[in-house]
């Protein structure tokens, strides 16, 4: 009999479907096609044909596994795949893929820096899929990943990207799913329903395949030549399931109902028997054709997974190599084991119903006996338990009934799944951890896998299940458990509290974690209290939460000098230096510099990560320079920092907004959301809302801003520190782009309040500027005002410096120095230059007051902002300029189509498009008749538009008229 049959049967129209796939990818037109059917229907048949015909073409093939051995393995399947591309030698030009190399360290262990915390499968997909664009020859790619059913959730998170961003690449992926539930069939599910993926589903054979399949078995020359009632039989106990119509073949081979003569194949004896105890005999009767030795192999084999590796199987049993590899060969020959190609030294049960057929031979307590052989095999071989190796020992030592020792190593392997960013790896290896060691003995153990699966929750999102563990920390205290580690627990749990915007929470934990130090100080631990503490205290509604923050980062910063714990002081000096910004920039700036070499000298990345984003965000409110947060970005990129790069994109949509880059703030504003809220980071959720919201009154639609700040609202956007900014920013701009100035001073003084009893770090509420500015403007506020405010360091920020520099020319106006009020509205001008709608909503609010005091140019002015807000359809400030204009004796113009043309200097001279038009025809010094002649009017229209341009321009006269135009067009 074969072991295959030569030929595929019943799936001809699946192998077309992938050949047409596979030449689409090789011309640049990539895919995913996923292979979903039932156990044994022939996935892997039908996948490996693909191979062969890729391979036969010229494509390159990448091929990985999912694994079923202990816990799922993080990106197991993906690893497999890629590691295959640096086993042949070939050179991999990685230049292209810039910044994701170091991502791709958590796959390929030649590449890890170690440098990173937990990245979005967002971006680990990225890289993913520029490592495949960067291995490309020409040829086309397959990438195949085999039984994603079980699959981790990383892969699965890597793979969602992948689907679909494959179109216009020369990659297929090829994947197979087994038809019960999974994560991944219900990804294969979605990707069709968004036309990024095919999904093939195999059914059973039919009965007249079933025939030609068994036929092509037994070398028969058609089914005629196979006895009838074989046939039958085979029908009905396989159901058209082509791996049942092998097994049951061999079974009736093996049990002699089967024979082969001189003149055919035919039945002998009874062919009815049961399915499942024939499979079971079938299968233990061609183990047994092995030996004593041979099933002694398969079943330690069976007990380390449907994969085993040879040394560790060879170490468990203590067959010599030749014997090992005779065995290993015979049960090749007898199709029970297969080489799990391309991992090398691993073999795999050809099918999931050979290991179970093996345990049904083997007792308890022989299942057992051969677990903790396995482990201790695993563990003598690999004694710093690396990679894949820890899972697989805490596997056997829970199988094998060491309940503390798998404890101890799913903590160990939760630990390093953490350390490397595989989250959902994490919590599972932990929680396991936790369920071991929970009525263990052994509260110092239970409490160091706590350490770790709190913050894994925390970045899980599982913020619930996190908070649920507190209750167990409770209980830890009365177990022995020293007062360091309890402290050091609720310490956890308050940062968790924190990274979620859950201040109550995290203050109460605190609590504890003093309550607990009361009885045993440790000055270091205290430190790690209070730096966590500062966090929260800065994030506590409270009027002095800022000086409170400010008191424990200090004690924290003196402490960390004093034990040497750099972690702690830099997260204390981080914390000053957001505290001092108000007060002193060059403070600030020097504690984040002490920061940064702390960090440095001590090869922390991430804290150096934090140090340059606080720069960052300092230089942005300074001068409105975006690059150094770009930068910290970019390192948050390279580093995996999902949370920074978070609150990065956050500060840089505020920035769109401001810069009046709406639509691509609005599009930013939405891809961010859909991620920080899956992910339940409530600050990152509060900042975007709050830039969502100033983002439509910045467009004066007050019912989407209503909606916005509705949303932030129930991200308890109330006593946050983003709620400032969501009335100076958002309400105040929206009632002054509806002309309701008295509705603005009443945001803006709500502001104040709130800041009284809430002090904010964030210093762009109007406090600082806009509020000054409307209060000159009002007669509430003189000089010693103005300079009680530009005193402070906040006045001296981009964004306010233009308000505080308007005020001062409305308060110089006043004063009769008109020179210097114009010049003063200059300089804020210039200083507002990335600011647009601040820009011309300042000249609209100075020119009354430019006209009234006789100073200045509020005709250009109102023009320049009459424009602008006419282009944006601001109508009610739009009118205003008009009415304004009006009432200055100055005509309005009717817009046009072409004023866009018009330079801004010259509309705001009130020049119109029929007199740019001749303007630009006047650098060739041509006659009134030869521009009327040009321009189809008459020569007394153009004489009049060339004396209105004299009049506007302020040019002395025609000729010097005729230089300036000649000076434009050049």
């Amino acid at each position: 009999m074969r072991s295959h049959a030569p030929f595929l049967v019943g799936r001809d129209s699946q192998l077309t479907l992938l050949e047409r796939a596979m030449a689409r990818a090789r011309e640049g037109h990539g895919g995913v096609v996923f292979l979903i059917g039932e156990a044994g229907v022939g996935k892997s048949r039908l996948a490996a044909e693909a191979v062969g015909g890729a391979l036969g073409s010229g494509m390159r093939v990448l091929r990985g596994r999912s694994s079923t051995t202990g816990p799922a393995v993080p990106f197991r399947p993906l690893t497999e795949a890629l590691m295959s591309l640096f086993r042949g030698g070939e050179p991999l030009d990685d230049l292209a893929l810039g910044p994701y190399r170091p991502v791709l360290g958590r796959l390929i262990p030649d590449w890890d820096t170690g440098e990173r915390e937990s990245s979005s499968m967002v971006i680990l997909g990225e890289a993913v899929l520029r490592l495949l664009l960067a291995a490309g020859r020409g040829q086309g790619q397959l990438l195949l990943l085999e039984d994603l059913h079980d699959a981790d959730p990383e892969t699965l998170g890597v793979l969602e990207y992948l689907v679909d961003n494959l179109e216009y690449t020369p990659v297929l992926l090829l994947a197979t799913v087994r038809t019960d539930f999974s994560d991944a069939l219900d990804l294969a599910q979605s990707a069709r329903r968004r036309g990024v993926a095919t999904l093939t589903e195999l059914p059973p054979l039919t009965r007249p395949q079933v025939d030609e399949m068994t036929a092509a078995h037994l070398g028969a020359d058609g089914p005629k030549s196979v006895p009838a009632a074989v046939l039958d039989r085979l029908w009905e106990d396989s159901t058209g399931s082509p791996y049942l119509v092998e097994e049951l073949l061999q079974s009736m081979i093996g049990a002699g109902t089967l024979v082969q003569g001189t003149d055919g194949w035919r039945a002998v004896g009874d062919l009815r028997r049961d399915v499942s105890s024939t499979l079971a005999r079938g299968i233990l009767r061609r183990i047994d054709r092995l030996g004593t030795q041979g099933l002694t192999l398969l079943s330690a084999a069976a007990v380390l997974g449907r994969r085993f590796p040879l040394t560790v199987l060879q170490r468990m049993t203590g067959v010599e190599d030749r014997a090992l590899l005779s065995h290993l060969h015979a049960g090749v020959a007898a199709r029970l084991v297969i080489p799990d190609e391309p991992a090398p030294d691993w073999y795999s049960f050809r099918h999931s119903p050979t290991v179970e057929a093996l345990f049904t031979q083997m007792t308890p307590g022989q299942r057992a006996d051969l677990a903790r052989r396995g482990a201790r095999a695993v563990e003598e071989l690999h004694p710093g338990l690396e990679g894949d190796w820890c899972a697989l020992a805490a596997g056997l030592r829970c199988e094998a009934g060491d309940r503390v020792e798998a404890g101890l190593l799913y903590a160990d392997a939760g630990g390093r799944a953490l350390a490397a960013g595989a989250l959902g790896s994490a919590v599972t290896l932990l929680s396991r951890a936790e369920g071991l060691l929970a009525d263990a003995d052994d509260p110092q153990a239970r409490a160091s896998v706590l350490e770790n699966l709190l913050p894994a929750l925390a970045e899980a999102g599982d913020f619930t299940r996190a908070f649920d563990l507190a209750e167990d920390l409770h209980a830890l205290g009365g177990t022995g458990l020293s007062a360091v580690r309890l402290v050091t627990l609720h310490a956890r749990l308050a940062k968790v509290a924190h990274t979620a915007g859950r201040w109550s929470d995290g203050n109460r934990q605190i609590d504890r974690a003093r309550e607990v130090l009361a009885t045993a100080p440790d000055e270091a631990t205290e430190a790690a209290v209070d730096v966590t503490a500062a966090y929260l205290a800065l994030d506590t509604p409270g009027s002095d939460r800022t000086q409170h923050a400010e008191k424990l980062a200090r004690s924290a910063a003196d402490t960390a000098e004093r034990h040497g714990l750099p972690v702690v002081a830099c997260q204390a000096r981080e914390l000053l230096a957001t505290v001092a910004r108000e007060r002193d920039p060059e403070e600030s700036a020097a504690m984040l510099q002490q920061a940064l070499a702390t960090a440095e000298r001590h090869r922390l990345p991430l804290q150096r990560m934090y140090a340059a984003t606080r720069m960052g965000g300092n230089a942005w409110l300074a001068e409105g320079d975006t690059s150094g947060l770009l930068a910290a970005r970019e390192e948050a990129l390279r580093l995996g920092s999902v949370n920074i790069m978070h609150t990065v994109d956050g500060i840089l949509i505020l920035d769109a907004v401001l810069r009046g880059d709406h639509e691509s703030a609005q599009s930013a504003a939405d891809g961010c959301l859909a991620v920080v809220r899956r992910l339940r980071l409530a600050p990152a959720v509060r900042y975007v809302l709050m830039a969502r919201a100033v983002l439509e009154a910045h467009r004066a639609d007050r019912a989407a801003m209503e909606t916005a700040l509705a949303a932030f609202t129930e991200w308890d956007g109330a006593g946050s520190q983003e709620e400032p900014l969501s009335l100076g920013l958002a309400r105040a701009f929206c009632a002054l782009l509806e002309e309701d100035r008295d509705l603005a001073r009443a945001e803006l003084r709500s502001v104040q309040t709130l800041e009284a009893g809430n002090p904010s770090t964030y210093h762009l509420g109007g406090t600082h500027g806009l509020v000054l500015l409307l209060d000159v403007l009002a007669g509430d506020a003189g000089r010693a005002r103005h300079e009680e405010i530009t005193a402070t360091a906040m006045a001296r920020m981009r964004w306010n410096r233009q308000f505080v520099l308007l005020a001062d020319a409305v308060l110089l106006g006043r004063e009769g120095a008109g020179p210097r009020a114009a010049a003063a509205v200059e300089s804020a001008l210039a200083v507002a230059q990335p600011y647009p709608l601040a820009r011309h909503l300042g000249l609209r609010l100075v020119a009354d007051a430019g006209h009234r005091d006789g100073w200045g140019d509020p005709v250009g002015w109102l023009r320049r902002a009459e424009h602008y807000f006419h282009e944006r359809d601001v109508a009610a400030v739009t009118g205003a300029c008009r009415a304004g204009l009006r009432r200055l004796g100055a005509p309005v113009h009717q817009h046009r189509s072409g004023t866009s043309r018009i330079p801004e200097k010259l509309r705001a001279q009130g020049v119109t498009v029929r007199e740019f038009d001749v303007f630009r025809l006047l650098a060739e010094r041509l006659s009134n008749k030869d521009i009327a002649d040009r321009l189809f009017i008459s020569p007394r229209t153009a004489e009049k538009h060339i004396a209105s341009l004299i009049t506007k321009t302020g040019a002395a006269n025609r000729a010097d008229l005729c230089a300036r135009s000649a000076a434009f067009r050049g």
